[in-house]
Protein backbone atom coordinates (compact mmCIF):
# COMPACT_ATOMS: atom_id res chain seq x y z
CA UNK A 1 0.00 0.00 0.00
CA UNK A 2 0.90 3.29 -0.48
CA UNK A 3 -0.03 5.29 2.22
CA UNK A 4 0.01 9.34 2.72
CA UNK A 5 0.45 10.85 5.84
CA UNK A 6 -1.32 13.87 6.67
CA UNK A 7 -1.45 16.69 9.73
CA UNK A 8 0.58 18.34 11.26
CA UNK A 9 4.75 19.88 10.83
CA UNK A 10 7.13 17.52 8.85
CA UNK A 11 8.61 16.46 11.82
CA UNK A 12 5.76 14.94 13.80
CA UNK A 13 4.86 12.93 10.02
CA UNK A 14 8.42 11.17 9.65
CA UNK A 15 8.09 10.11 13.54
CA UNK A 16 4.66 8.54 13.02
CA UNK A 17 5.99 7.39 9.97
CA UNK A 18 9.05 5.70 11.88
CA UNK A 19 7.19 4.67 14.50
CA UNK A 20 4.98 1.98 12.15
CA UNK A 21 8.30 0.62 11.16
CA UNK A 22 8.16 -3.19 11.35
CA UNK A 23 4.58 -2.99 12.35
CA UNK A 24 1.48 -4.37 10.32
CA UNK A 25 -0.86 -2.26 9.46
CA UNK A 26 -4.61 -2.92 8.20
CA UNK A 27 -6.59 -2.16 5.21
CA UNK A 28 -9.06 -0.69 7.03
CA UNK A 29 -6.81 1.70 8.76
CA UNK A 30 -5.91 3.14 5.40
CA UNK A 31 -8.87 2.74 3.10
CA UNK A 32 -12.45 2.32 3.81
CA UNK A 33 -15.75 1.54 1.99
CA UNK A 34 -17.14 3.41 -0.82
CA UNK A 35 -13.56 5.05 -1.31
CA UNK A 36 -11.89 5.74 -4.41
CA UNK A 37 -8.18 4.21 -4.88
CA UNK A 38 -5.75 4.20 -7.66
CA UNK A 39 -4.39 0.57 -8.58
CA UNK A 40 -0.28 0.29 -9.72
CA UNK A 41 1.18 -2.99 -10.94
CA UNK A 42 3.02 -4.54 -13.81
CA UNK A 43 0.33 -6.05 -16.55
CA UNK A 44 0.60 -9.04 -17.81
CA UNK A 45 3.21 -10.57 -20.09
CA UNK A 46 2.67 -11.63 -24.01
CA UNK A 47 6.00 -11.44 -25.25
CA UNK A 48 6.74 -10.37 -28.68
CA UNK A 49 3.19 -10.21 -30.61
CA UNK A 50 2.21 -8.82 -34.18
CA UNK A 51 0.56 -6.03 -35.32
CA UNK A 52 -2.94 -7.56 -35.31
CA UNK A 53 -2.69 -8.74 -31.69
CA UNK A 54 -0.80 -5.86 -30.66
CA UNK A 55 -2.55 -2.85 -32.13
CA UNK A 56 -5.98 -4.44 -33.38
CA UNK A 57 -5.51 -3.69 -37.66
CA UNK A 58 -7.55 -5.31 -39.65
CA UNK A 59 -6.04 -8.40 -41.64
CA UNK A 60 -4.94 -7.86 -45.21
CA UNK A 61 -6.77 -9.96 -47.95
CA UNK A 62 -6.29 -13.57 -48.25
CA UNK A 63 -4.14 -13.54 -51.25
CA UNK A 64 -2.08 -10.94 -49.94
CA UNK A 65 1.95 -12.07 -50.75
CA UNK A 66 4.11 -12.32 -47.92
CA UNK A 67 1.71 -12.55 -45.27
CA UNK A 68 -0.97 -11.11 -44.23
CA UNK A 69 -1.15 -9.72 -40.17
CA UNK A 70 0.80 -6.92 -41.67
CA UNK A 71 0.43 -3.34 -41.98
CA UNK A 72 0.60 -2.53 -45.87
CA UNK A 73 1.95 0.81 -46.25
CA UNK A 74 3.91 2.08 -42.68
CA UNK A 75 4.33 5.72 -44.34
CA UNK A 76 4.56 7.43 -47.09
CA UNK A 77 8.44 8.39 -48.98
CA UNK A 78 9.01 11.85 -47.35
CA UNK A 79 9.93 12.35 -44.24
CA UNK A 80 12.00 9.12 -44.66
CA UNK A 81 11.54 7.78 -41.57
CA UNK A 82 8.68 5.76 -40.03
CA UNK A 83 6.77 7.98 -37.54
CA UNK A 84 5.46 6.58 -34.02
CA UNK A 85 1.68 6.73 -34.73
CA UNK A 86 2.60 3.62 -37.42
CA UNK A 87 1.72 0.11 -35.76
CA UNK A 88 4.85 -2.12 -36.11
CA UNK A 89 5.37 -5.95 -34.07
CA UNK A 90 7.15 -5.42 -30.62
CA UNK A 91 6.63 -6.33 -26.81
CA UNK A 92 3.41 -6.79 -25.79
CA UNK A 93 2.44 -6.45 -21.73
CA UNK A 94 4.43 -6.50 -18.99
CA UNK A 95 4.26 -2.77 -18.60
CA UNK A 96 4.21 -0.40 -15.21
CA UNK A 97 0.06 0.57 -15.33
CA UNK A 98 -1.77 2.65 -13.15
CA UNK A 99 -5.68 2.73 -13.17
CA UNK A 100 -7.32 5.61 -11.64
CA UNK A 101 -10.61 5.60 -9.68
CA UNK A 102 -11.27 1.82 -8.70
CA UNK A 103 -15.03 1.81 -6.14
CA UNK A 104 -13.93 -0.33 -2.58
CA UNK A 105 -17.37 -2.06 -2.50
CA UNK A 106 -16.18 -4.26 0.25
CA UNK A 107 -13.19 -4.54 3.21
CA UNK A 108 -12.91 -8.24 4.86
CA UNK A 109 -11.44 -8.34 7.91
CA UNK A 110 -10.03 -12.08 9.15
CA UNK A 111 -12.22 -13.59 12.14
CA UNK A 112 -14.91 -10.64 11.58
CA UNK A 113 -18.44 -11.02 10.68
CA UNK A 114 -17.20 -8.85 7.14
CA UNK A 115 -15.11 -11.60 5.82
CA UNK A 116 -17.87 -13.91 4.55
CA UNK A 117 -20.33 -13.62 1.28
CA UNK A 118 -23.35 -12.82 3.62
CA UNK A 119 -25.36 -9.90 2.95
CA UNK A 120 -28.17 -8.45 4.08
CA UNK A 121 -30.23 -9.51 1.11
CA UNK A 122 -28.38 -12.71 0.92
CA UNK A 123 -28.56 -13.94 4.41
CA UNK A 124 -27.13 -17.34 3.48
CA UNK A 125 -23.84 -18.11 5.18
CA UNK A 126 -20.80 -18.70 2.75
CA UNK A 127 -17.50 -17.42 3.27
CA UNK A 128 -16.41 -14.99 0.65
CA UNK A 129 -13.89 -17.93 -1.19
CA UNK A 130 -16.01 -19.77 -4.53
CA UNK A 131 -16.38 -23.43 -4.05
CA UNK A 132 -13.16 -25.23 -5.28
CA UNK A 133 -11.67 -21.49 -3.84
CA UNK A 134 -10.12 -18.41 -6.67
CA UNK A 135 -8.75 -20.10 -10.17
CA UNK A 136 -4.65 -20.20 -9.56
CA UNK A 137 -5.36 -18.44 -6.20
CA UNK A 138 -6.25 -20.83 -3.57
CA UNK A 139 -8.71 -19.89 -0.33
CA UNK A 140 -8.92 -16.54 1.21
CA UNK A 141 -7.57 -16.39 4.90
CA UNK A 142 -6.46 -13.20 5.30
CA UNK A 143 -8.17 -9.15 4.94
CA UNK A 144 -9.16 -8.85 1.75
CA UNK A 145 -10.34 -5.67 -0.37
CA UNK A 146 -13.26 -6.00 -3.17
CA UNK A 147 -12.68 -3.66 -5.61
CA UNK A 148 -15.16 -2.68 -8.58
CA UNK A 149 -13.86 -3.61 -11.85
CA UNK A 150 -10.81 -5.92 -12.68
CA UNK A 151 -7.01 -4.60 -11.50
CA UNK A 152 -4.14 -5.34 -13.69
CA UNK A 153 -1.26 -8.34 -13.66
CA UNK A 154 -1.53 -11.39 -13.58
CA UNK A 155 -2.73 -13.58 -10.22
CA UNK A 156 -0.72 -13.51 -7.16
CA UNK A 157 1.40 -10.32 -8.57
CA UNK A 158 2.07 -7.77 -5.88
CA UNK A 159 -0.38 -4.68 -6.86
CA UNK A 160 0.19 -0.62 -5.20
CA UNK A 161 -3.12 0.64 -3.80
CA UNK A 162 -3.14 4.29 -3.13
CA UNK A 163 -6.15 7.05 -1.82
CA UNK A 164 -6.85 8.32 -5.20
CA UNK A 165 -5.26 12.06 -6.40
CA UNK A 166 -7.95 14.21 -7.55
CA UNK A 167 -10.73 15.61 -5.46
CA UNK A 168 -13.96 13.10 -6.57
CA UNK A 169 -17.20 14.92 -7.59
CA UNK A 170 -18.76 12.38 -9.66
CA UNK A 171 -22.45 10.97 -8.69
CA UNK A 172 -20.18 7.05 -9.49
CA UNK A 173 -17.45 8.07 -6.90
CA UNK A 174 -19.82 9.76 -3.96
CA UNK A 175 -22.45 6.89 -4.24
CA UNK A 176 -23.00 4.50 -1.21
CA UNK A 177 -22.54 1.09 -2.76
CA UNK A 178 -25.05 -1.50 -0.53
CA UNK A 179 -23.79 -4.73 -1.85
CA UNK A 180 -27.13 -7.34 -2.48
CA UNK A 181 -24.87 -10.94 -3.56
CA UNK A 182 -22.05 -12.05 -3.94
CA UNK A 183 -21.68 -15.04 -6.04
CA UNK A 184 -19.87 -17.74 -4.59
CA UNK A 185 -20.16 -20.16 -7.03
CA UNK A 186 -17.40 -22.35 -8.88
CA UNK A 187 -15.09 -20.82 -11.09
CA UNK A 188 -13.82 -23.41 -12.63
CA UNK A 189 -17.12 -25.05 -13.88
CA UNK A 190 -20.28 -24.00 -14.84
CA UNK A 191 -21.09 -22.65 -11.34
CA UNK A 192 -24.57 -24.25 -10.24
CA UNK A 193 -24.21 -23.89 -6.75
CA UNK A 194 -23.76 -21.24 -4.36
CA UNK A 195 -21.78 -23.31 -1.09
CA UNK A 196 -21.49 -27.35 -0.43
CA UNK A 197 -24.69 -27.38 1.65
CA UNK A 198 -26.88 -26.66 -0.97
CA UNK A 199 -25.08 -28.81 -3.90
CA UNK A 200 -25.39 -32.04 -1.34
CA UNK A 201 -29.09 -30.96 -1.00
CA UNK A 202 -29.53 -31.16 -5.11
CA UNK A 203 -27.37 -34.05 -5.71
CA UNK A 204 -27.27 -36.33 -2.28
CA UNK A 205 -24.43 -38.39 -1.42
CA UNK A 206 -22.16 -39.26 -4.17
CA UNK A 207 -20.70 -42.47 -3.99
CA UNK A 208 -17.09 -42.84 -2.82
Amino acid sequence: MEIQVNGGSIAAKVDFAYSLFEKQVSVDAVFQTNEMIDTIAISKGHGTQGVVQRWGVTRLPRKTHRGLRKVACIGAWHPARVKWTVARAGQQGFFHRTEINKKIYKIGKKGDASHSGTTEFDVTKKEITPMGGFVRYGVIKEDFIMVKGSVVGSVKRPITLRRTLLPQTSRNALEEIKLKFVDTASKFGHGRFQTSEEKLKTYGRLKA
